[in-house]
């Protein structure tokens, strides 16, 4: 972190603040929002992850830093501290700080259950992520370092560097509706962190979510959403000086200079000359319907479908896919643990409507393909889950599937419950308004990586 920080100093000392056109200006102002939208998103993120105000301390999503946080049932529709949230895994959460030393996590054996760990960075890139695709099922010990730490481990622990000092893991566990609650418990409470200084130590009782007075613990990309220009720069600024830019981000880095936005300074919307503070007091507006555009065009555009491609969970300098993939899904897997299609109109292309009827028709042979399971899940215009007479959000090869005779799959989806045995594969709209849904293919095989498989087209019903 000193190191790159210090080399972005000294390249940066001999910019001053420029004049620039309003054009210019405009558009420096909105690529900059687009840049630092996704660690302002994990910042407000984290504060309401870590900080919880008593009332609020039953919740098990909320922890302290370096201390694990466990869901143990299912999201509801009262859920808002995670767009898109899913219904076939129970999270595990840990947001970490090893600006001192690692913190070594241990990890149980799942007995061939599903599980993966990816760690995030503060910029939302995904540096690792152990689990059943990638390390296997057997019981492991990896540490997290900073990415200046220097020392030696225990025998037998891994090392994982992360690129920026505070980070986040969030852990996703395979569990197979209600009755699976308690078996997937039993493998979380298997997984601890421990700084390495506690090593073989005892262990520290474990503690409640720190309490804030008046902290805010409104859904954070709603926070961020309403967060006027100046506080919203003015609190990039302090983030960049400890989450140093990635070492491909020094063209971004020279032209935020010319406006004095330089890491490890304070920067002041208000200090900037006319032309350029009315840009950026604009952005956040202008750079939001840029995201949502963005969106709304990612990925390639099959039966209806927009099909998840690379970048995800890695961007490079690709800041519009990370900032629209931060907005609609913070925390997202690389493709290769998980691709989330995403429907936002039926087969007609036109936007999904809670007052239509739908059927979503596979194949034998066209069914997603996998190696772990799949699953498609509800979402109503605020990108969360929506209340319904039978409290389902999602559904999948795991349920109790009613398939035609020919080995076809129907999958209804509606406000009302259809008739018969339709039921069993009755997906719930919203009472009201639009809707969108994500497929989830977990562990997907090559066939859904290389684009040879997409969902069919939804299909609404007279």
């Amino acid at each position: 972190m000193i190191c790159l920080f210090a080399l972005t100093l000294g390249a940066q000392s001999a910019f001053a603040t420029q004049a620039l056109r309003p054009d210019e200006a405009q558009e420096l102002a909105i690529d900059a929002y687009t840049y630092a939208y996704p660690l302002v998103l994990m910042e407000i993120s984290r504060q309401v992850a870590t900080h919880a105000p008593a009332d609020l301390q039953k919740s098990s999503m909320y922890a302290p830093m370096n201390h694990f946080a466990h869901l143990h049932t299912f999201p509801d529709a009262s859920f808002d501290a995670v767009v898109r949230p899913n219904a076939d895994t129970l999270y595990s959460s840990l947001w970490f700080d090893v600006s001192r030393e690692p913190l070594i996590v241990k990890v149980a054996d799942s007995g061939g259950r599903y599980f993966l760990l990816p760690m995030l960075d503060m910029w939302t890139d995904v540096f690792s992520s152990p689990g059943t695709r990638t390390s296997g099922n057997a019981a492991q010990t990896f540490a997290i370092a900073g990415p200046n730490w220097q020392g030696t481990l225990p025998a037998g622990v891994a090392l994982y560097r992360s690129p920026t000092a505070i980070g986040w893991m969030i852990g996703r566990v395979q569990t197979n509706g209600v009755a699976d609650y308690q078996a997937v418990a039993r493998f979380q409470a298997g997984l601890s962190a421990t700084p390495l200084s506690a090593w073989g130590k005892p262990a520290l009782a474990a503690l409640g979510a720190d309490q804030t007075a008046g902290q805010d613990m409104h859904a954070p990309v709603d926070q961020v959403e309403k967060m006027p220009a100046a506080a919203f720069f003015a609190l990039f600024a302090r983030l960049l000086k400890d989450n140093p830019p990635h070492a491909d981000d020094y063209p971004m880095i020279d032209r935020l200079a010319r406006v004095g936005l330089v890491p490890g300074r304070p920067f002041d919307v208000a200090s900037l000359p006319a032309t350029t503070r009315q840009a950026f007091e604009t952005a956040p507006v202008l750079a939001q319907k840029t995201i949502l555009l963005g969106l709304r065009r990612a990925g390639a555009l099959v039966h209806g479908w927009r099909m998840p491609l690379n970048p995800i969970g890695t961007y490079g300098t690709d800041y519009l896919r990370r900032a629209l993939i931060a907005y609609a899904g913070l925390g997202a897997n690389t493709i290769e643990d998980a691709i989330y299609p995403t429907a936002l109109a039926d087969a007609d292309g036109k936007p999904l409507d809670s007052a239509a009827r739908y059927v979503l028709h596979f194949e034998k042979d066209q069914l997603p393909p996998v190696r772990a399971f799949w699953s498609l899940t509800m979402y109503n215009e605020r990108q969360f889950f929506t209340a319904n007479p039978i409290n389902r959000f999602a559904i999948g090869d795991r349920d109790a599937l009613t398939y035609n005779a020919d080995g076809s799959l129907d999958l209804y989806v509606q406000r009302d419950a259809p008739s018969g045995d339709k039921r069993a594969n009755w997906l719930p709209a919203p009472a009201k308004g639009g809707f969108t849904m994500n497929m989830r293919l977990y562990w997907p095989t090559t066939a859904a990586l290389h684009g040879d498989w997409a969902p069919p087209a939804i299909q609404r019903l007279p």
